[in-house]
């Protein structure tokens, strides 16, 4: 795959975090990091204008980088521009795991064993989400990692062990080293704990400064 394209469609599904319901927009991940390319172009622009999202100009710059190349309907496409006015952040962050989660906690255990000194992999982070007019059970958890090479496939990968561990829509945040972090992302990393690093170095590739 053209690594530009994957790599701006990799971005386009970041911005879309907390916009698009975490049901599709995992599933557009899992895809992405499976090189299914026409399969996202034929559904992504329908998910979107069918969920009412619509795109400043940087994401739509995006969506048709990403997305043209691989077929993906024009009209469609070119319906999903909208203002370039940011869409307002609808939950709150904390760092605190809710009372529901055990005091040994699985899926931090195994993302620990799994991230820790791996080669690509920088920092990692964990947040907990709630919607503003949620219940405490139906807090999520948001995983933040800087990684400099295989986003989609990192990204696909921890999904499919999040799946296992019993989230059925994961939020894996792969960031790239360079991008300006939705405000959704901003929000997670200043409400997070650290989980661990891999074998990039944490000192060019933190989340959150020291």
């Amino acid at each position: 795959m053209d690594p530009d394209i994957e790599y701006s469609c990799h971005e386009l599904l970041l911005r879309l975090a907390g916009r698009l319901p975490d049901s599709l927009l995992w599933r557009f991940r899992d895809w992405l990091g499976e090189g299914a390319m026409a399969t996202i172009a034929r559904t992504l622009p329908k998910a979107l204008l069918k969920h009412r999202i619509d795109l400043d100009q940087v994401e739509y710059r995006l969506l048709v980088a990403g997305l043209i190349p691989h077929g993906a309907d024009w009209h469609q496409v070119s319906s999903t521009l909208g203002v370039d006015a940011p869409a307002d952040n609808r939950y709150t962050f904390v760092t605190g795991a809710p009372d529901w989660v055990n005091s040994v906690d699985s899926v931090s255990v195994v993302i620990h064993a799994t991230l820790r000194g791996r080669p690509d992999v920088g920092e990692v982070r964990e947040s907990w989400r709630h919607g503003r007019d949620s219940a405490e059970q139906d807090a999520k958890r948001v995983l933040l990692i800087t990684a400099t090479s295989g986003l989609p496939r990192l990204t696909g990968e921890l999904q499919r062990v999040l799946r296992v561990l019993g989230d059925e829509a994961p939020g894996v945040e792969v960031l790239p080293q360079q991008i300006d972090l939705p405000e959704y992302h901003r929000a997670a990393l200043a409400n997070s704990r650290f989980v661990c690093v891999g074998a990039v170095d944490a000192g060019h590739h933190r989340l959150v400064p020291a």
